[in-house]
């Protein structure tokens, strides 16, 4: 009997016994897991690797493993090709720069994972724009954390320029850019400052369809591709428009970067530009200050407001240190602290509404305020010229038309009749 008592007591010590060291030795790997994010962006120039580097910083300084993958050239394209190449092999990055058409993509391929733990406990449903919310969202689940909000529908002036033809601020309706631009063309001056490439006359054609149309038929004709609006004379309107602003650009435009045309407004030999707010980290970097050197302001847009926004959408990958990595990462970009360096760096305003603006530039504050009017007047619209607002194929459609028309004798009407077609071949 007392044999059969010890027996079990010997065997429960040495289950207990191994169980004990093997917690000891996995103790020290427990020890060293991290949260870890590979970062796949095209943020590798300028003020954007700047913004990059603060992340990084921020993510180490939380006790995170950083593993940066930048890929430059192609706005992004360059980035996309390697990516889809990574996921086909099975070896996505934990977190990608993508913007909102591409994250819907890649999250109807179930791709994306799930970040509702995060959003749910930061309030982000409180904390962003409603429009952007959903931008980051796939089936009502967050898929991806917004990083800041550029706007496209700015002017860039030189004071300088516009007062040798008497005018003293940037005008306010289409009417009156169009005085303004036959004063400067008559004194010699370009009135326009533009790069011949199809995106940058995409943002030029959103701007007026925006000043013109207003916010409920932008909406309708650009993001619904509604039939009776894309037909319209409002539409037609639009395009005499563009023809009036071809004749305000000087003959030596094609091929020309935006930023080869914000040093052209920069240097006096051309008085305006129609670009996103981007371009005003040309003029700081150069020294310029906002209000004297160069001056800032909404185009005409009926009270609209076209956004533009870098977002992070996480992968499914395995591995808790990985997950972790996902949510940390998540959660410090739309941290306050993070919110603000970025931003600061970057030339755009916060995705995070409630920011202290103190240290933002004129510019900045004007955009974040016209950012939050916009958001009880349902103005706040995605951007069609740097694909925020349609998947690649009716983007395109878009633009090819936009830049036929722009380059060519092609009649109001008939560009009308071209963009409804294309558009409807491009749903197909």
């Amino acid at each position: 009997m007392y044999a059969l008592k010890t027996k079990p007591h010997r065997f429960n010590a040495k289950r207990v016994a191994l169980f004990a060291s093997a917690l000891l030795a996995l103790m020290p790997a427990l020890a060293q897991a991290e949260p870890t994010v590979e970062v796949l962006h095209y943020w590798t120039s300028g003020g954007e690797a700047k913004a990059a580097a603060a992340l990084k910083k921020d993510f180490e300084a939380h006790g995170g493993k950083w593993i940066d993958s930048p890929v430059a050239g192609g706005g992004g394209s360059a980035a996309m090709t390697v990516l889809r190449s990574r996921v086909l092999a099975g070896d996505a990055p934990t977190a990608v720069q993508l913007k909102s058409p591409a994250i819907m993509e890649w999250a109807e391929q179930g791709a994306l994972a799930n970040l509702d733990g995060v959003a749910k406990k930061e309030k982000w449903d409180d904390i962003l724009p409603k429009r952007l919310a959903t931008l980051m969202k796939y089936n009502g689940h967050y898929v991806a954390v917004p990083v800041n909000i550029h706007r496209t529908d700015m002017i860039w002036a030189n004071p300088e320029v516009l007062a040798k033809v008497g005018a003293s601020q940037v005008p306010s309706t289409w009417e009156d850019f169009n005085k303004l631009a036959e004063k400067l063309k008559a004194q010699g001056i370009v009135p326009l400052a533009l790069g011949g490439q199809p995106w940058q006359e995409t943002i030029l054609f959103e701007n007026v369809v925006l000043g013109i149309g207003g916010t409920d038929f932008y909406q309708k004709a650009l993001i619904d591709l509604d039939n009776d609006a894309l037909k319209s004379d409002t539409m037609k309107r639009v395009f005499d428009e563009m023809r009036i602003l071809r004749g305000f650009v000087d003959e030596d435009f094609a091929g020309r970067d935006w930023n080869l045309a914000t040093a052209m407004v920069m240097n006096g030999k051309a008085a305006m530009q129609i670009m996103g707010d981007w371009a005003k980290g040309e003029f700081l970097a150069a020294g310029k200050v906002p209000g004297k050197d160069f001056l800032c302001h909404a185009t005409p847009s009926n009270h609209g407001y076209l956004f533009n926004t870098d977002s992070f959408a996480m992968f499914k990958v395995d591995g808790a240190d990985k997950t972790e990595g996902q949510n940390l990462l998540a959660s410090l970009i739309l941290g306050q602290k993070f919110q603000e360096t970025f931003n600061l760096l970057k030339g755009s305003i916060p995705a995070r509404m409630g920011v202290p603006m103190d240290k933002f530039d004129m510019c900045a504050l004007q955009s974040e305020k016209d950012m939050q009017a916009s958001q009880t007047s349902d103005g706040f619209l995605p951007s069609v010229g740097v694909d925020m607002a349609l998947p690649g194929n009716l983007t395109g459609a878009i633009v090819d038309t936009v830049t036929s028309h722009f380059n060519s004798e092609m009649s109001s009407q008939e560009a009308v009749d071209k963009l409804v077609q294309a558009l409807d071949l491009a749903k197909e």
